[in-house]
C-alpha cells in the first residue's frame, strides 16, 4: 500500500523528497488510485494533494487546470487546514475557503480532508462538498470540538485514525478512536452526493 502526503505547517518543505511519502518533490500534485485498471475504470476516483501552507497563484492556476480536466467521478482534494472548524482556527478557516472553495465548488468536487485542527469534524455538506477534519493525531486538545450549526460530527477526547472506502457513487467512512471505539460512521451524506454522480 502507498502512502501519499501533503505537508503541514510544522513539516521541513524537503520532505517532499522523502520517496516513501510519494511527492516526487512536488508541493502538491495528482494520482488516481488504485494501481489495478480494472478497478481504476470501475471506480474513476482521481486524488488532488495540495500544499495550503502556501497556496501560491501557481498552484492555484493548476488546481483549476488539473480539476477541469480530470474525468474521475469521485474528485477528493486533501489538505493540512481545514476549510470549516468550530473552534482554534475558525478565521484561519474562513480565509483559506475564500480562496480554495470557489474552484473546489467550480469543478465538482465530492470531498475533502484536512488536519491541522486536533480533533475530529465532519462539517454539513457545504455546497455539494463533503468536508472532514481528522487531525486527531496530534497534541490532544479536549474542548476544541465545538458545535456549531455547520458541524454534523465531532470528536476531541482521544486520538483516531479515519477508514474511506470509495465503492460506485458511494462514500462509506468511519472514524475510530484510539481505544477502537467507532466516533463516526454514515454511509456518506446521502442523497447529495449519490445524486451527483448520476
Amino acid at each position: 500500500m502507498k502512502f501519499y502526503a501533503v505537508l503541514g505547517n510544522h513539516d521541513d518543505p524537503q520532505q517532499v523528497a522523502y520517496p516513501l511519502f510519494n511527492m516526487n518533490r512536488e508541493r502538491y500534485y495528482s494520482f488516481a488510485p488504485p494501481e489495478d485498471l480494472l478497478a481504476k475504470i470501475v471506480t474513476r476516483v482521481e486524488f488532488f494533494a495540495l500544499d495550503s501552507t502556501n497556496l501560491d497563484r501557481t498552484q492555484l492556476r493548476w488546481l483549476d487546470e488539473r480539476l477541469a480536466a480530470s474525468l474521475a467521478a469521485w474528485k477528493v482534494c486533501f489538505f493540512h487546514h481545514p476549510l470549516y472548524t468550530s473552534r482554534r482556527y475558525r478565521t484561519q478557516a474562513r480565509l483559506h475557503r475564500l480562496i480554495l472553495e470557489p474552484l473546489l465548488v467550480e469543478h465538482g468536487v465530492d470531498v475533502a480532508f484536512s488536519g491541522h485542527e486536533h480533533i475530529y469534524q465532519r462539517i454539513t455538506l457545504q455546497r455539494g462538498i463533503q468536508y472532514f477534519v481528522s487531525g486527531g493525531a496530534g497534541s490532544l486538545r479536549p474542548g476544541d470540538g465545538a458545535p456549531a450549526t455547520y458541524v454534523a460530527s465531532t470528536f476531541d477526547r482521544d486520538y483516531h485514525f479515519m477508514l474511506i472506502e470509495i465503492e460506485a457513487d458511494r462514500l462509506h467512512f468511519q472514524a475510530i478512536s484510539r481505544a477502537g471505539y467507532t466516533i463516526d460512521a454514515v454511509p456518506t451524506p446521502a442523497s447529495a452526493i449519490a445524486l451527483r454522480m448520476l
